[in-house]
């Protein structure tokens, strides 16, 4: 091959190449100049959320074997994963998840007295969502979800839950695990953008986070191809304008 016709199909290539990758390139440049410039405190949500009080116990509170033996006759409980003691419309509670035959599942108990509870209702979970913020508002709506996909702003978290919107200036949503009976996480209109920057960012356009894919793999390899290219063209540019010089 002669080094014109090198030129040419080096030139044609890249060309081609680099309108087929240049989308792609502008979505990563986008994506980079939001996130480098986002504050993140408020696309977590941190500057409308009231931190979590700390724990008040003023009884002697309820041994938590005695729970853990009604749960074996209910809920058929085989394996304890955790005990933690979390705060549920100004009580404390035990919340303990365990495993059964079937499932993970949580259950609250009354710190104080030992006795279980069901999960939350709506009215409670609007109550929850509402003490979490820092300058409470009515919720402007209120789902019940018992399921999500790996597009749903509520991802990997526990279900059931509730999904308490209030119409403010950040359009939050605040999702409430009925069973867990706190706050899960805060969905505002930042997060919303920030996560589907996140996607275009990532190629992964079912879960988001992995960055491992396969679209992501080959498209980083055929844009360093493509980037090499233009200096390939740059170099035999370059040698045959000295050529006809000379």
């Amino acid at each position: 091959m002669t080094k014109a016709k090198a030129h040419k199909w080096v030139r044609k290539f890249h060309r081609y190449m680099g309108v087929f990758f240049g989308i792609q390139f502008l979505m990563w440049t986008i994506g980079g100049l939001y996130f480098s410039w986002t504050d993140i405190k408020k696309v977590r949500g941190e500057d409308i959320r009231k931190e979590e009080s700390h724990l008040l116990i003023h009884a002697q509170l309820a041994s938590p074997d005695s729970i853990l033996l009604v749960l074996k006759q209910e809920d058929s409980l085989l394996h304890v994963k955790s005990i933690q003691l979390v705060n549920v419309l100004d009580s404390v509670y035990y919340q303990i998840s365990f495993l059964t035959k079937q499932k993970t599942k949580t259950r609250l108990a009354n710190a104080a007295t030992g006795k279980l509870r069901s999960a939350l209702t709506e009215a409670e979970a609007v109550l929850v969502a509402k003490s979490r913020l820092k300058q409470p508002e009515e919720a402007s709506a209120v789902q019940y979800i018992t399921e999500t996909d790996g597009h749903h702003e509520y991802r990997e978290k526990p279900l059931p839950a509730y999904a308490v919107r209030f119409d403010g200036h950040t359009q939050t949503t605040v999702y409430v695990a009925a069973d867990l009976g706190t706050v899960q996480s805060f969905r505002n209109q930042e997060w919303r953008l920030f996560d589907f920057l996140w996607m275009l960012h990532t190629m992964d356009y079912s879960e988001r986070d992995n960055i491992n894919n396969w679209v992501l793999r080959i498209f980083s390899v055929l844009g360093l191809i493509t980037l090499l290219s233009g200096f390939v063209l740059y170099v035999v540019s370059f040698r045959l304008k000295r050529k006809k010089r000379i």
